[in-house]
């Protein structure tokens, strides 16, 4: 994992797409994307129902190996309206005893009052101390950002012209902006600006890596 300090708390940027926040044991995920395969497949696209398993099993590893007792979602969760994938969410949440928070994003229109059933908290944006969550990457003086929505991720080209798209973490001094933690999403590639750290994920670890 990657440690950043920021207003004297420690975060860790984790291989899948998590952050870590030691100091309220608390896990930070976004763009998961739930219900993204059972839309595809309604509208007669083969989706893979394996795909569907990834979330489930990318946060019960973490679990493993992480004390943390809240999980924020910074936005799109869900993909869109409720399908079946919903059940799965709901048995996921009884079983997980964990606080569970929802930053809503753009694509997060299913009703607010479902969620409170099953024991979530949803908001447009969240403050807790210096730092503010919300799903649309901005700059908001005084706090420090955490942010989703873009599915952030960088071009590699090698020597020998060989090209890889991996995902990553944008962060500078105003705001961090997580890549999507989702099985079945694709990725974007902001201009990278000079006040940018990029931390590339590989599948074995966190790199930064320097714009050239």
């Amino acid at each position: 994992m990657k440690e950043i300090n920021i207003f004297n708390n420690h975060f860790y940027l984790h291989k899948t797409g998590a952050i870590f926040w030691k100091e309220k044991d608390t896990l930070l995920l976004a763009d998961i994307h739930l219900g993204k395969v059972e839309h595809f497949r309604k509208s007669g696209i083969p989706v893979p129902r394996k795909v569907q398993g990834v979330f489930y099993e990318k946060i019960s590893r973490l679990k493993n190996s992480l004390n943390f007792s809240r999980v924020i979602f910074l936005g799109d969760l869900f993909h869109s309206s409720l399908n079946n994938e919903w059940f799965l969410f709901e048995n996921w949440v009884k079983k997980s005893s964990l606080k569970i928070i929802l930053i809503k994003g753009n694509h997060d229109i299913i009703p607010k009052y479902k969620f409170k059933q099953i024991g979530i908290e949803s908001y447009g944006d969240l403050k807790i101390e210096k730092f503010f969550f919300t799903h649309h990457p901005k700059k908001i003086d005084n706090f420090f950002v955490f942010s989703g929505h873009i599915h952030p991720g960088v071009k590699l080209i090698g020597k020998g012209r060989q090209l890889m798209k991996l995902p990553c973490f944008i962060y500078n001094k105003e705001q961090i902006i997580l890549p999507s933690f989702g099985g079945f999403t694709g990725m974007h590639f902001p201009k990278i600006k000079n006040s940018d750290k990029v931390f590339v994920i590989t599948k074995r670890e966190i790199i930064e890596v320097k714009k050239n």
